[in-house]
């Protein structure tokens, strides 16, 4: 498309997928992460048989196949009585439905397998302590200044560079909505795991204000635990160490069983969640944005990693479609990715009101998918799961 390389803003997950895509194109990428080394934080993430449609576009299929744990099924479970609400098989019929499994791995894992593919690929170069401070750009390419001062030249500037991203501050200009809602993540060795919640499947319990998620990591060998609850403080967006005494004051009402996991961790990481409302637009002329930069959510479809993923195979798939012509690819996937990213957005927010419900409102949740068989299910989710490389700009 052009001599320059494209530049993509930021390491994580959607930016090393973003620059796979396009190097997958013939294109040269030059990766700017801030921090001083590449790498991952956080713990377990869930992923959909979109997810890896999205890999096996990229080539990095078979490398997460090999690390991820395939579960039988999701459970919703009442934290209050125990009590069913609703299990999604994951069993043969699903991956016959979706063309794909449904997993779970480390997010370090994941993140892991997209580093080693772009370190091996010649025509991606991996800059760190790179943080975009401001961009130009005219009808030549894009000016890229970090905070070192460092000027980058490219064709193009994809800002991947996450929820409080630099690119999208200065181009949209839009405040983070911060939710209020808490998580709390660790990883426990499954030696020190109650056997009677050691399931093979992402089980979440749902309670007033409030809900528990466990599921197994690395082979059964560890266990991902989340805890999310609606804090009585006004919160700041950001992560810091968590206590176990703040767990203990905001988990009332919930059984014995499920109230275990408070327990397990000596180390708590604590978030305090935010995410913006969606946006039509994110793409101007040659920049534009990608991942929790373009429409970050919360986290109660699990579909923040896999949204990021879909998004970097399209935007390959929009500069295939546009040669040479980089406003209009740009544009191209946007157009292909707004309405769709905006819908989990919004879904997302939802299904956190329904996990959360209280009094009456509970009772409710209990019986919304009551009696649906698991094809009925399917359908529910056919719209999230059934995406490919092959329709992503239809």
């Amino acid at each position: 498309m052009s001599g320059q390389p494209v530049i993509v803003a930021g390491a994580g997950i959607g930016g090393l997928a973003a620059a796979l895509a396009l190097a997958r194109q013939g294109l040269e990428v030059i990766v700017l992460e801030q921090s001083p080394r590449l790498g991952e934080i956080g713990a377990g993430v869930q992923l959909g048989p979109n997810a890896f449609a999205a890999f096996d576009a990229l080539g990095v299929g078979p490398r997460v196949r090999a690390l991820a744990v395939y579960t039988e099924r999701m459970l919703l479970l009442d934290a209050v009585d125990e009590s069913p609400i609703v299990e999604l098989p994951l069993d043969d019929a699903f991956r016959r439905r979706f063309g794909n499994p449904y997993a779970v791995i480390h997010r370090a894992d994941a993140h892991g397998c997209l580093l080693e593919a772009a370190r091996a690929q010649e025509r991606i170069r991996l800059l760190t302590s790179a943080r975009v401070e401001a961009v130009t750009q005219d009808e030549a390419g894009v000016v890229v200044l970090d905070a070192s001062g460092q000027r980058h030249q490219g064709a193009a500037l994809v800002g991947a560079d996450g929820i409080r991203s630099a690119v999208r501050r200065q181009y949209v200009g839009d405040a983070e909505r911060v939710s209020g809602h808490v998580v709390y993540r660790a990883v426990v060795d499954a030696a020190q795991f109650p056997e009677d919640l050691s399931l093979n499947a992402p089980v979440v319990w749902a309670g007033p204000d409030c809900h528990l998620v466990h599921y197994p990591l690395r082979k059964g060998g560890q266990y991902n635990v989340v805890l999310i609850f609606h804090s009585r403080h006004e919160e700041v967006f950001g992560v810091t160490d968590g206590t176990q005494e703040e767990v203990l004051s905001y988990f009332q009402g919930i059984s014995e069983r499920p109230r275990q996991l408070l327990h397990l961790p000596r180390n708590w990481r604590r978030w305090a969640t935010a995410d913006r409302d969606p946006i039509a637009r994110w793409s101007f002329g040659r920049v534009t944005l990608l991942g929790d930069a373009a429409h970050p959510m919360l986290q109660y479809l699990a579909q923040g990693a896999c949204m990021a993923l879909e998004d970097a195979v399209t935007l390959g798939e929009a500069v295939r479609a546009c040669p040479g012509q980089w406003p209009a690819a740009l544009a191209l996937y946007e157009r292909s990715r707004a309405v769709r990213t905006a819908r989990v957005v919004l879904s997302a927010r939802e299904m956190g009101r329904v996990v959360h419900a209280k009094g009456i409102g509970r009772l409710v949740r209990n019986q919304l998918w009551t009696g649906r068989s698991p094809d009925r299910l399917y359908d529910g989710v056919e719209w999230l799961y059934g995406w490919t490389a092959a329709s992503c700009l239809t």
